[in-house]
C-alpha cells in the first residue's frame, strides 16, 4: 500500500488544500506559490504512474487513488477559478459531471468483471485540463507584479477573455472524452445492462 507511487498520489491529495489556501490568500507571491504547488503536484501525477508501471508496482489501490487524486486537484482548481469569477460554474459542473460519470462507470464495470478501455483522446483530457489551469495560474501570478513587460500579456488575456474561452473549450473537450469512454466500452456496457 505504501509504495512510492501511492505515497506520491497521497502527497498530491495533501498538496491540494495548500494550493487552495495560496490561491485565496493575499500575501506577497501567493498566486506564484499556488502555481508552484500545482506544477509539483502535476509532476507527481506524471511520475507515479510511470514509476508504478516500470517497477511492476501497479495495485488496485493505486488504480483507484491515482485518478481520484487527479480529480480532487483539478476540480479544486476549476471550482476556485469559478469562485474568483474567472470562469462560470456551469463549465465546472460539466467537468465534474463527466469525471463522476466515468468514475461510476469504471466502478460498475469492475464489479461486473470488465476492465474499462481508455482511448488516447481520453488520456489527453488530463493534460488539456492541467495546461489551462497552469495558464490561468500564470495569469494570476504575473497580474500581481507591476512590470510593464507583463502588462501587454495581461491586457491581451483580459481583452480576448482567453481564460474563459479556453476553459469553455476544455469543458467541451472533457465531455467529448466522456462520450468516447461510452463508445469505446459500448460492448461491455450492453452486456452489463443485459
Amino acid at each position: 500500500m505504501m509504495s512510492l507511487p501511492n505515497i506520491l498520489t497521497f502527497s498530491r491529495i495533501l498538496l491540494t488544500p495548500i494550493f487552495i489556501i495560496c490561491l485565496f490568500e493575499d500575501f506577497n507571491g501567493a498566486h506564484f506559490w499556488a502555481l508552484v504547488i500545482f506544477v509539483v503536484a502535476s509532476i507527481t501525477d506524471a511520475y507515479d504512474g510511470y514509476y508504478a508501471r516500470k517497477n511492476n508496482l501497479v495495485t488496485d489501490a493505486g488504480r483507484f487513488l491515482d485518478p481520484l487524486a487527479d480529480k480532487i486537484l483539478v476540480s479544486s482548481a476549476f471550482i476556485s477559478f469559478a469562485i474568483m469569477n474567472l470562469i462560470d460554474f456551469w463549465m465546472v459542473g460539466l467537468i465534474i459531471f463527466r469525471d463522476l460519470f466515468v468514475t461510476g462507470l469504471r466502478l460498475i464495470m469492475t464489479r461486473n468483471g470488465f476492465t474499462m478501455m481508455t482511448s488516447k483522446i481520453a488520456k489527453s483530457k488530463t493534460l488539456v485540463q492541467i495546461t489551462i489551469i497552469i495558464f490561468t495560474l500564470l495569469f494570476l501570478s504575473i497580474k500581481g507584479y507591476n512590470e510593464p513587460f507583463f502588462h501587454f500579456f495581461i491586457d491581451f488575456i483580459k481583452e480576448y477573455q482567453l481564460i474563459y474561452y479556453l476553459t469553455l473549450l476544455t469543458a467541451l473537450f472533457t465531455i467529448y472524452t466522456g462520450l468516447s469512454y461510452i463508445q469505446d466500452n459500448l460492448k461491455a456496457i450492453r452486456q452489463i445492462m443485459n
